[in-house]
């Protein structure tokens, strides 16, 4: 039951995961846009925000993407990853874990990002079909 449970569970782990940091770069680059981010990240104390803004708003669209449709996984959970690791640092480490401006979702959204980046992503992600595929092939020499 769990094994034929395991590539829905998996998928929707992703693209949870996935639409969020696509909601969120979305943001960065349309409802703020790249100046107000800019702004935003400056004011936060993030080092070359004018370079960070548009790094991290194409890295949350890119790694949402990536989340969704199963590609990629390691790198791009990673990268995710360390980007809330630069949110706890710069915006809401100093607000403590729970309670207004805390840390707990951007430690979730961290922790979701490595635990769906090295799973494999699953029957269900090109990551497991590109495997299969491969490994289908017949080796050459």
């Amino acid at each position: 039951m769990i094994d034929q449970a395991r590539p829905v569970v998996l998928l929707l782990s992703r693209v949870a995961v996935g639409v969020i940091f696509l909601v969120h770069g979305y943001q960065k680059f349309v409802t703020m846009g790249l100046a107000g981010t800019a702004e935003f990240f400056e004011s936060a104390g993030i080092p070359l925000a004018g370079l960070a803004a548009p790094a991290v708003a194409a890295l949350e669209v890119a790694g949402g993407l990536a989340l969704v449709l199963g590609a990629g996984l390691p790198v791009a959970g990673t990268l995710l990853a360390l980007d809330m690791l630069g949110a706890i640092v710069f915006v809401h480490g100093g607000n403590g874990l729970t309670g207004d401006g805390g840390y707990e979702f951007v430690l979730a959204l961290a922790a979701a990002s490595l635990a769906v980046g090295f799973t494999g992503g699953g029957a269900l992600a090109l990551d497991g079909a590109l495997a299969r595929r491969r490994a289908a092939q017949p080796a050459t020499a």
